[in-house]
């Protein structure tokens, strides 16, 4: 099943090296190799449901998905390059996987982010895209994600 925006499809597939592409065009987000890693194998890995933004025969963005309890999954991952930036390709991923997650009974989607007591103007961008699509933060946490805070946001999907 795919969602068309002008010129862009959402398709659910898996694609390690489009994941590590998008990732390594995003230093200010994406600088540790070790994450890009691991986020690269979890793209191959069945736990995570994959969606890719495809734009003619390049990939524009992806979204991993976990599901962890019947009623909740978490966005692992979403990433734009940033040349593709502001066209609206994080909220058609987002708004794929919520669709996909309520058709699947699922109520929470939850996500993880740098926290707003860690000052970065490209986390607070962040924050600020999440609370756009309906996500509202739920709490901070040092230690979680990484060595700083990590901030939880939760969005309703009924």
């Amino acid at each position: 099943m795919s969602t068309d925006r002008p010129h862009i499809q959402i398709v659910a597939e898996r694609d390690q090296a489009a994941v590590r592409r998008t990732l390594q065009a995003l230093p200010e987000w994406f600088g540790d190799p070790i994450a890009i890693d691991n986020y690269t194998a979890d793209a191959a890995d069945e736990r995570y449901t994959s969606l890719l933004a495809r734009k003619n025969d390049e990939i524009v963005g992806v979204a991993l998905t976990a599901r962890h309890f019947r009623e909740s999954a978490e966005l692992h991952l979403i990433a734009v390059p940033p040349t593709a930036r502001g066209r609206g390709i994080g909220r058609a991923l987002t708004e794929r996987a919520c669709s996909d997650l309520v058709n699947d009974q699922c109520l929470f989607l939850t996500v993880h982010t740098v926290g707003p007591s860690y000052e970065d103007d490209g986390y607070a961008q962040t924050r600020a895209f999440y609370r756009r699509l309906g996500f509202t933060p739920l709490e901070e946490h040092n230690g979680l994600d990484w060595a700083g805070p990590t901030l939880i946001l939760v969005r309703p999907l009924t």
